[in-house]
Formats: structure tokens, C-alpha cells, sequence
């Protein structure tokens, strides 16, 4: 009976109930939401000042002058903009656009600058300002080689131990007449160090018909590149165990590191031994070596195949590969030396993103391991000779240093310059306060305030 009562309670009591309660809230609800859509309408049409958009306002060629800028801005002002980036870009053309030139941080270029701040202040909008000149990024004439962007090199000696080594270590590779060193290691040499295309030179030649043996001398700058599928052979005079390539190239080359590998004893049957990857890479990845470690093997014969077989168009990481495929190589160098895979991006001498190196590509028994390491770095004179007496065996001597990157802000005009080092606080002051901060100096730092509300940075340009 208890049981009937509930039933009873439930299905004509709290039923309707229920029922009221949900037409109550579902009404209201719909109020709600047209009161709500009503208020979204209303907003959208007249957004509040922090919900307007802002536009990137780049100033050309230091084509700039006052009646520019209150167009622009006014302009800006009756199309609902709530502010600009102003952005500089590039310098004078040759002839110049107008007459005068504004070039930038120029009295004349400041003094627009200063009209843009008042016309903006008269409009209700507000500027936001890049962080340099041009927009690729963070540089400018006051930052010296020490103050730019750094990266590590380094430089190989092969010796032989037994004997107190008194030598000038070679000088690594570096820019803007700027090298400091880091540290000097030695180890006992692993196989095939030193042993190379350069040191064991072979005879180059390819499909297309012409003289490419430019492409097995070391720092050459003649180019070989074509439009068409080809292959360029190395052809030893005894057997050659390859363990790493570099590819050298004069800027981005997407094609070139992704040839095929072929080996062959007698030079007519040849087999595939592996397909380069290319590394993804950014836009400004303008660096011209690239390493690939492979799996070693021995052959007389090298062939590097350029198909265009499984190329993607439009990816992303792809140069003018995307449009027109071709190879463009200045040299080639293999070596029995084992490398880590594509180490120029993991070290962050370039903008490039790899895959690690596996076991097959460097097998354990050719890493060195740490305890190995004999740490020199207290025998180097300041003049660059070391002296070390060696124990026996043969060494490979490490100079570690770094160096400018030599990466400027090269989309600026008269602010051009090597880019700060984003990691030094000392560089990073510097650049602001020789830009940015500079503007409220020359302004008028009661109307910069007013108006200069956003310190703005190019992010896909941080790297």
C-alpha cells in the first residue's frame, strides 16, 4: 500500500509539478536568451574600445608624410579600428617615392611620429610599436657582434699522442670577425674520423653530362642545380664506408636533401641503401649545410638519386619545391666520420626540427661516452696554441666557441642591424631602449603614454 501511495505522490503530484517548474524555466530561459541576443547584437555593432580590432600600419620606403598619416588614421577611425602596429619597413627607394624621405630614426621620421601619436589622440585610437625596424626582428645598429644573436661552432684536429702536442688549433668558422671559445675536449679518435670524400677524393660525375666534380672540393661556391630527375655519382678507388653526408647549398634547398642513396661495388648493379629527409625548417633557415647521419655501409660506388617521387606540394616546410621542383647543390661530402643526424638544428644554429638519432645510424660503440672526455680548456693560450703533453694513441682535439649567428632585422631601413641576443638582458635593454624607449625620449613621454600602449613583437619570427 505504501508502495501505491508513492507511485500515487509521484505520478499526479510531483509530476506537475515538475512539469510547472521546467515551463517556468524554459520560459525564462528563452527570455534570457533573447535578452542576451538582443545585448550580443547591440555589442557587436558598437564594440567596446578593447573588443575593436587593431591593423598592422606599415610605413614603406620611408614614404611617409602628415597628410598620409591623418588619412590613414582617419580612415582607420570610420571603419570601427581600435589601433595600429605601426611598423617601419625597408629603406629609401632609388629614386626616392616623395621628397623629403622620412627615414627611420631621422628628426623628420620622429617628427611623423609624433603627428601620428597627436592625430591619434585626436581620433580616440591607439599605436602599438614593433619591437625594431621591419618586422624580422629585434635588431638595429647599436648591437655589436657580442650583443647578436650567438651560435656554437667548432673545429677538429687529429694528432697523434706520445708526445707533448705544442699546435695552433684551428680558428672555427665564424661571422662578423667575432669568436670566443667555450671549451676544448679531446677524446681517443673514433673509426673513420678524418677519413672523407675531401681526404680520400673520388671521381664525380653525373647523368646529365657535365663536369660536377666541383661538387667533392671543399668550400665551393659553384653551383650545380637543374629542373630535371638525375643522379650524381661518387666513384671511389677502394671501398668507402659512409656513415654521414653533408649537402651544402646556397639558401633553402628542399629537393637536395632528400636524394635517394644508392651503392654498388661494380658501378653498373646498384641498390637502394636510404632516402634523405629533409629537416622542417623555418623561413629564414638560411644556413647552407645540412648533415644527414645513415646507416653505414660500404661501397665503390655512391649514387645520389633526384627523383621527384614522393614530394609533397603545398607542405608547409616545403621552399620553391612547392612550385617547381629542382636540386641546387654546391657540394657534396661523405664521410666515414659518424655524426649526430642534422645537428645544425639541435643545436640551435639554425630554425630546423629533426628526428633523433637512432642506434642504427650511430651504433653504441661509436658514442663517446662522457668519462672519455679529457678537458683542455685550461692548456689553450690566449693566442689559440695548445699545449698538452698526450698519452698514447690517436686524438681528436674539439675547440668549442661561439659566434654571431650574423642574423640582422633585413627587412629595416636606416634601424638595420644585427639582431640582439634574445638570451643576454644586457643586448635585450639595449635594443629597447635604443627603439622603443627611444620614441617617448623624442615625442614627449606625457603623449607617449597617452597613446603608445602596446610593445609589439612578431612571434612567428622568435626563434
Amino acid at each position: 500500500m505504501r508502495f501505491i501511495y508513492r507511485k500515487l505522490i509521484r505520478q499526479y503530484v510531483l509530476l506537475p509539478i515538475l512539469f510547472c517548474l521546467c515551463c517556468i524555466y524554459f520560459c525564462h530561459a528563452q527570455t534570457a536568451t533573447d535578452s542576451t541576443y538582443q545585448i550580443l547584437q547591440k555589442v557587436f555593432q558598437n564594440p567596446p574600445e578593447q573588443a575593436k580590432p587593431w591593423v598592422f600600419w606599415y610605413w614603406m620606403h620611408a614614404a611617409v608624410t602628415r597628410e598620409g598619416i591623418t588619412t590613414d588614421l582617419e580612415a582607420m577611425k570610420a571603419n570601427g579600428i581600435g589601433g595600429a602596429y605601426l611598423m617601419p619597413i625597408k629603406d629609401t627607394t632609388s629614386p626616392p617615392l616623395i621628397q623629403p624621405v622620412a627615414q627611420q630614426l631621422s628628426p623628420l621620421w620622429f617628427d611623423m611620429v609624433k603627428h601620428a601619436m597627436q592625430e591619434s589622440e585626436r581620433l580616440g585610437l591607439k599605436l602599438g610599436m614593433h619591437v625594431s625596424d621591419g618586422f624580422a626582428l629585434a635588431g638595429g645598429p647599436w648591437i655589436k657582434p657580442e650583443m647578436s644573436m650567438q651560435k656554437v661552432v667548432g673545429s677538429q684536429l687529429l694528432v697523434t699522442g706520445g708526445r707533448m702536442i705544442d699546435t695552433l688549433l684551428p680558428l672555427p668558422a665564424h661571422k662578423e670577425n667575432f669568436y670566443r671559445d667555450i671549451k676544448i675536449y679531446a677524446w681517443q679518435s673514433l673509426p673513420g674520423e678524418g677519413v672523407n670524400s675531401y681526404t680520400f677524393p673520388p671521381v664525380v660525375t653525373s647523368s646529365k653530362g657535365e663536369d660536377v666534380s666541383f661538387l667533392a672540393i671543399r668550400g665551393n661556391k659553384k653551383t650545380f642545380g637543374t629542373n630535371d630527375e638525375c643522379w650524381i655519382q661518387y666513384s671511389f678507388e677502394k671501398p668507402f664506408t659512409c656513415r654521414s653526408l653533408r649537402i651544402f647549398a646556397t639558401g633553402q634547398t628542399y629537393q637536395a636533401q632528400r636524394m635517394m642513396v644508392m651503392v654498388s661495388n661494380d658501378g653498373v648493379n646498384f641498390t637502394k641503401h636510404t632516402r634523405l629527409q629533409t629537416p622542417r625548417h623555418g623561413w629564414q633557415d638560411g644556413d647552407e649545410n645540412y648533415t644527414h647521419a645513415i646507416e653505414p655501409v660500404t661501397a665503390k660506388y655512391f649514387r645520389l638519386v633526384y627523383s621527384k617521387e614522393g614530394t609533397e606540394p603545398g607542405a608547409e616546410d616545403l621552399d620553391a619545391a612547392k612550385w617547381k621542383p629542382s636540386i641546387k647543390v654546391s657540394g657534396i661530402e661523405l664521410s666515414s666520420e659518424p655524426r649526430i643526424h642534422q645537428f645544425e638544428g639541435k643545436s640551435g644554429a639554425v630554425w630546423r626540427i629533426s628526428p633523433e638519432t637512432d642506434a642504427a645510424q650511430i651504433p653504441s660503440n661509436l658514442v663517446i661516452p662522457e668519462n672519455g672526455l679529457i678537458d683542455l680548456t685550461s692548456l689553450l693560450q690566449p693566442d689559440g696554441h695548445l699545449k698538452w703533453q698526450a698519452p698514447e694513441g690517436n686524438f681528436t682535439i674539439l675547440r668549442i666557441g661561439h659566434t654571431s649567428t650574423g642574423h640582422t632585422n633585413y627587412t629595416g631601413g636606416k634601424g638595420l642591424g644585427l639582431e640582439c641576443d634574445k638570451f643576454n638582458p644586457e643586448a635585450v635593454q639595449l635594443q629597447f631602449d635604443n627603439w622603443f624607449a627611444r620614441v617617448y625620449k623624442e615625442v614627449g613621454d606625457s603623449l607617449a603614454r597617452k597613446v603608445l600602449k602596446v610593445f609589439h613583437i612578431e612571434q612567428d619570427s622568435l626563434y
